[in-house]
């Protein structure tokens, strides 16, 4: 009997210490080596990468514990350098652990080409907003005479008229030509023979009419800078916008003998 109780009390003793040493180790593992194998409670801030090329974001987020992954899709801005991160997930100012993946997306190295849509005929408000739709920006708007208000007559490709459908770069500028509201009205060409040439300019843009070109002759009887000729002549019958040549007045060279 006291062999068995003996036997018992050894078998007890032995399996508290099996438990102990069980407890132990599960206590060992979950508060110190599982929390420090995925760092757990640590935790860092997501950057702001954007407007950072890809090198820069990759570095930058390597020193911080974290990693760069490219998303497939990418974009494409105009004003932006090409493989600069435009979009990320998470986004900045994120908590996330350590040897986390930041996806970013990265503007393309080449601009995608896009077909010229049909501006004319096409009021500028309008205009505006499909180029704008097309990823294309406005350029210049020049006005010219036509009876049609901000009406779009033609539309340029660095200084060249751009038919639709041609294949350009997104992003690309588009110049405008636009009417004026005004037309081709009928005007009568003023007389500025003997008016100073400052004098004369004046009243040729004030007519609604271009200078055109100014050119200089020597002569000993009429004041310097006076307007002496003109293209075409006074009373011809003009239209908005179009050129008058004059000729100058400039002093003989003096002669010593």
């Amino acid at each position: 009997m006291n062999d068995l109780k003996t036997g018992l009390k050894k078998i007890g003793t032995h399996l508290l210490i099996i438990l102990g040493v069980l407890f132990a180790i599960l206590l060992i593992f979950f508060k110190i080596y599982l929390p420090g194998y995925t760092h757990h409670g640590e935790s860092v801030s997501v950057p702001d990468l954007e407007g950072f090329d890809y090198e820069e974001a990759r570095n930058y987020l390597n020193e911080r514990g974290l990693a760069l992954e490219i998303t497939p899709d990418s974009g494409f801005v105009a004003e932006a350098k090409p493989l600069e991160v435009l979009k990320q997930n998470p986004k900045p100012g994120a908590k996330v652990k350590q040897d986390r993946k930041i996806y970013v997306t990265l503007n393309a190295e080449n601009a995608p080409l896009v077909r010229m849509p049909n501006l004319v005929n096409t009021p500028l408000k309008n205009a505006q907003e499909i180029l704008q739709n097309f990823g294309l920006v406005r350029g210049d708007i020049v006005y010219v005479p036509d009876i049609g208000l901000n009406a779009v007559l033609e539309q340029k490709y660095r200084g060249r008229e751009i038919k639709e459908g041609f294949e350009i770069p997104k992003g690309s500028q588009i110049d405008l030509v636009v009417g004026d509201g005004l037309g081709n009205q009928i005007l009568e060409m003023p007389n500025i023979i003997g008016m100073d040439d400052v004098e004369a300019e004046f009243l040729i843009l004030g007519s609604g009419l271009t200078m055109g070109n100014i050119n200089y002759v020597e002569t000993d009887t009429v004041p310097k800078g006076t307007v002496v000729k003109q293209l075409p002549p006074a009373g011809l019958d003009m239209k908005t916008g179009e050129r008058v040549d004059v000729w100058v007045s400039e002093l003989s060279k003096e002669i010593n003998f």
